[in-house]
C-alpha cells in the first residue's frame, strides 16, 4: 500500500461518525450491513451516512453491493489489515512486543489509557 493511499485510509477513519460505523462494519463481518440498519443503529441521518460511506469507500475501507433493493456495505478487511500492517511493521525496533497489559502495567510509553 502507497503512503497516498495509507494517508487517506486514515483520513477516512478520523472521524467520529466513520469511525463509529467502520467499527459497526467490522462487528458485522464480511456479510456486513444494509444502509438503513447502519443509519438505525449509529443514529446516523440517511443523507449524512451516505456521505460517510462514499468516503469511506473511496479509500477503500468498505465495499458495497446490491442486493435486490438494498446496498450492503462491508468493511474492507484487506486495506484494514495492509494499514495494520503497515502501522506495525517496525515495532519495537524488531524486539518482540510486550502484551499490552504487561506494557501498560509497566508504565510503557505512550500505553496511556485516556477517557476521550
Amino acid at each position: 500500500m502507497e503512503i497516498k493511499s495509507i494517508v487517506s485510509a486514515l483520513a477516512a477513519l478520523a472521524q467520529e461518525s466513520r469511525l463509529t460505523i467502520f467499527r459497526l462494519l467490522v462487528q458485522a463481518g464480511p456479510t456486513g450491513l444494509p444502509a438503513g440498519k447502519i443509519s438505525e443503529v449509529t443514529g446516523i441521518a440517511p443523507s449524512s451516512l451516505s456521505f460517510h460511506l462514499k468516503e469511506m469507500s473511496h479509500a477503500s475501507m468498505v465495499t458495497s453491493r446490491q442486493e435486490g433493493r438494498f446496498v450492503i456495505y462491508a468493511a474492507n478487511f484487506c486495506t484494514m489489515n495492509t494499514l495494520i500492517t503497515f502501522l506495525t511493521e517496525n515495532c519495537c525496533q524488531g524486539e518482540p512486543c510486550m502484551p499490552e497489559s504487561l506494557a501498560c502495567a509497566v508504565g510503557d510509553v505512550g500505553c496511556e489509557r485516556s477517557n476521550h
